[in-house]
């Protein structure tokens, strides 16, 4: 009789895994149960629609410092697959890949679908079977095997993937076989503020700044986007994620200094003086000393320094210019709460990691146990890095099992 991998989640990891164990063993029957009747909806929807399959950082060592939770157990796991395992992987399945000027990965076609494609035609070319408006109502141990209740049938399995995400419902079955949930709070979130500052200007972006949580170590640096709720972007929603705890402890309500420019307050001091000495004439208000910063946000950010809407470089003080400065170099917000991505929702917490055997991302408390994805508690800043944890830890799960 043909041993059988049952997997709990059509998203990501599932699907990798199913594809790679039923590639690697032919004599093995694998399944795949998902809830509702579509697949491979976070896949759909990430990264504007054209998937970020990943990140262009080929050394394990510099690509766990993207993730705040599962940085050292993840170090192993990338010797053994890693980007460019991934990239391989896809473009041997005709599905070519690029990596844009931030680094990020994505299928030349600028569409999620082709992911999606080649994950279904893979998965019906290697006799994957998958179970749509499958509900898992219960998972049992009944010696060496699992018994998996749904909605529609029950299954045996001599082994066991889950790889549902954040399921409430599936983490309370794993409760019942023993395994500890670290409680989920959101990791990437972009930050709600209301401050004239920023009222009116949605849309405005800087190439690079820096942003530092008062009181606390916490700081970031990278692209920033000014949206109808307050502040976005890579820079933000990367301290989200290394936020994401001690933010959730804070009931959202902390304070932040931004550096707009992501240069000293002494450095931009001399500027701004330069700028006074070499166009004395001109209206402040008008003419942005920085090209990085978009002559709307530099008019708020002139008017928050107290200077006139008609004041001339050469009128300006060593205290207005030094206030301009400040306002260039470390405007405090207050944060007021968060708004997350709804469809590229993403968790800190699950599993909790200390009982995971990483070799084979197999459960310490069963034997033929495994989990893969975001069931587990890791995950990472933005940037294709969650897909990469989903990939890697799914090839290891496939590479586990015997057929």
């Amino acid at each position: 009789m043909k041993k059988k991998l049952v997997i709990i989640g059509g998203g990501a990891a599932g699907f990798f895994a199913a594809i790679n164990a039923a590639e690697m063993h032919p004599d093995l029957e694998v399944i795949i149960l998902e809830g509702s009747n579509k697949v491979l909806q976070k896949v759909k929807v990430s990264g504007g629609g054209r998937c970020n399959v990943s990140h262009a950082c080929f050394t394990p060592n510099e690509l766990v410092e993207f993730y705040p939770r599962g940085k050292k157990e993840l170090l192993g796991p990338f010797h053994q697959f890693m980007t460019g395992d991934t990239m391989d992987w896809f473009e041997n399945r005709g599905v070519p890949l690029k990596i844009e000027d931030d680094n990020r990965i994505f299928p030349e076609s600028n569409s999620s679908q082709t992911i999606i494609d080649c994950f279904l035609e893979s998965a019906k070319n290697a006799g994957v079977k998958l179970k749509t408006s499958t509900r898992v109502d219960a998972i049992e141990k009944n010696e060496d095997k699992f018994i998996i209740k749904t909605n529609a049938e029950t299954f045996t399995a001599d082994y066991l993937l889950v790889a549902a995400g954040s399921n409430a419902k599936v983490w309370t079955m794993l409760e019942g076989l023993g395994h500890t949930i670290i409680k989920p709070v959101p990791s990437l979130f972009t930050f709600n503020i209301v401050d004239e500052r920023l009222k009116d200007i949605p849309g405005i972006s800087v190439p690079k700044a820096s942003v530092n949580v008062i009181d606390s170590k916490l700081s970031a640096e990278g692209p920033l986007l000014i949206t109808h709720w307050g502040l976005s972007g890579p820079g933000i929603l990367k301290l989200s994620a290394w936020g994401a705890l001690e933010f959730h402890k804070k009931d959202y309500q902390f304070e932040i200094a931004v550096n707009w420019l992501s240069k000293s307050f002494e450095k931009v001091l001399d500027e701004l003086k330069s700028a006074k000495m070499n166009q004395p004439k001109k209206q402040v208000i008008l003419h942005s000393v920085f090209e990085e910063i978009s002559k709307r946000l530099w008019e708020k950010l002139v008017t928050a320094a107290q200077i006139q809407s008609d004041s001339q470089w050469a009128q300006l003080n060593n205290k207005q210019l030094e206030s301009l400065a400040s306002q260039l170099t470390k405007s405090g917000f207050k944060v007021s709460g968060k708004s997350t991505f709804k469809d590229e929702f993403v968790t800190a917490g699950g599993i909790d990691l200390k009982e995971i055997n990483f070799k084979r991302f197999q459960s310490k408390l069963h034997k033929n146990l495994f989990f893969a994805g975001e069931v587990l508690n890791i995950d990472a800043v933005t940037g294709g890095f969650n897909f990469q944890n989903a990939w890697t830890g799914g090839w290891i799960v496939a590479s586990s099992v015997e057929s």
